[in-house]
């Protein structure tokens, strides 16, 4: 079976999520066709020799509507032969593009496939697609739904986790994310995003901020709080969960990702095809996984994808050598490495979500690249990529440099 090796990885700056963010002109179609445009000209890529090309988003609707991925192939000038489609596995859909792209040249059926991910949030309002995961009246079969928030902080209630190690764990975020942008080390991977007329709109990510402190975050107020109690949406969760009475409501704007804008991309191809085409391969994808977890507790998918995962690959978690677990909000990253006995220093070295923003289809991708180039910065060897999703699942993808 052909090794799925990937050979760049490359993304936007994430713009703030909001009409005052510098992306909000940017239609996601241009977005999404400024990355590709990007891995062509760095490669020296023969679009003509790409098979497809998976973009993950989440929605699907509005200018993000109608297989974004095969309309940003043509909006990039690519071979009209290139194929293209979208897929929505919400939070992880950008990861499981790359996942997608990987079987594919694994199977031997495809040799060069680009993957990646896209998500205006800015343009496009998350939710404004509709649909099952929105309806509090949904039943599952199993009690109810509530927003993730409330998830999130039933998460945190029943492991014992305070608002004093959400927000430590946030602050975390910001101080690394600032070490890494003042070291460099989102520079190989970021593609300044520039207008029709080649003004630049973004070369940096917009979302962190780096004058956070821990009185800062302890000043805002839980974000789920009101909708839990006010709505009755916590109650939903007692059927469940009749051990937990009454949910601590810790997350909020400062320990929770950020609404962003971006886009990324990468190239995938067998050995064979990159060695034709004379690139240098930068890490081979040696495991894929995606499991279902129980739905309303909903955020603790990335523990057991991570586990089948390193199973797949007969790796056990010590040979990890870095971990990017998405901070969709802080307690995720806290109960991973919680669980499977995972360090702080080798989780989100740079700085994640929380510091950055979670531009949802994109996410993943992004995620990938990141790992990429640390492996290579600290001269390491193999790293695993994991994101919680809703509706209760979990994906993750191991990486081996080559």
């Amino acid at each position: 079976m052909p090794n799925a090796m990937i050979f760049d990885a490359i993304r936007t700056p994430r713009g703030k999520g909001r009409k005052s963010g510098s992306l909000y002109t940017v239609r996601p179609v241009d977005l999404l066709a400024g990355v590709l445009r990007a891995l062509q000209a760095r490669m020296g890529l023969d679009t003509a020799a790409v098979e497809d090309l998976v973009i993950g988003c989440v929605t699907q609707t509005g200018e993000q509507g109608a297989c974004i991925a095969r309309f940003a192939a043509l909006e990039a000038g690519w071979d009209v032969d290139v194929a293209g489609v979208t897929v929505n596995r919400f939070c992880g859909s950008g990861l499981e593009a790359i996942n997608h792209a990987a079987a594919m040249v694994a199977s031997g059926w495809y040799d060069c496939v680009v993957a990646g991910g896209v998500e205006s949030m800015s343009r496009v309002a998350m939710g404004s697609d509709g649909g099952a995961i929105w309806d509090a009246r949904t039943q599952w079969n199993l009690g109810g739904s509530v927003p993730q928030g409330i998830s999130a902080d039933l998460i945190a209630t029943r492991r014992g986790i305070g608002r004093e190690d959400v927000d430590s764990f946030a602050l975390a975020s910001q101080q690394r994310c600032a070490s890494a942008v003042a070291r460099g080390a989102f520079d190989r991977s970021l593609v300044a995003v520039r207008d029709a007329n080649g003004l630049l709109l973004l070369d940096h990510d917009e979302h962190p901020r780096p004058e956070t402190t821990m009185d800062s975050l302890g000043g805002l107020s839980p974000a789920f709080e009101m909708i839990g109690t006010t709505y009755g949406l916590d109650a939903l969760t007692r059927a469940k969960y009749p051990e937990v009475p009454r949910i601590n409501h810790i997350h909020s704007a400062g320990n929770s990702s950020g609404i962003v804008d971006g886009a990324a991309a990468v190239l995938v191809a067998s050995e064979a095809f990159g060695a034709s085409m004379g690139w240098t391969p930068r890490a081979r994808i040696r495991s894929v996984a995606v499991c279902g977890t129980e739905p309303l507790i909903m955020l603790e998918g990335p523990v057991p994808a991570t586990q089948r995962a390193l199973a797949k690959a007969g790796m056990e978690v010590g040979d990890v050598d870095l971990f990017e677990v998405n901070e969709a909000f802080a307690v995720v990253p806290l109960a991973f490495m919680d669980d499977l006995g995972v360090p702080h220093d080798k989780v989100n070295v740079n700085g994640g979500a929380i510091a950055m923003g979670h531009p949802l289809g994109a996410t993943g991708a992004m995620l990938l690249g990141t790992a990429l180039d640390e492996l290579e910065a600290r001269d390491r060897t193999a790293a695993a990529v994991t994101l919680c999703i809703g509706g209760g699942m979990g994906i993750a993808t191991i990486i081996e440099r080559a």
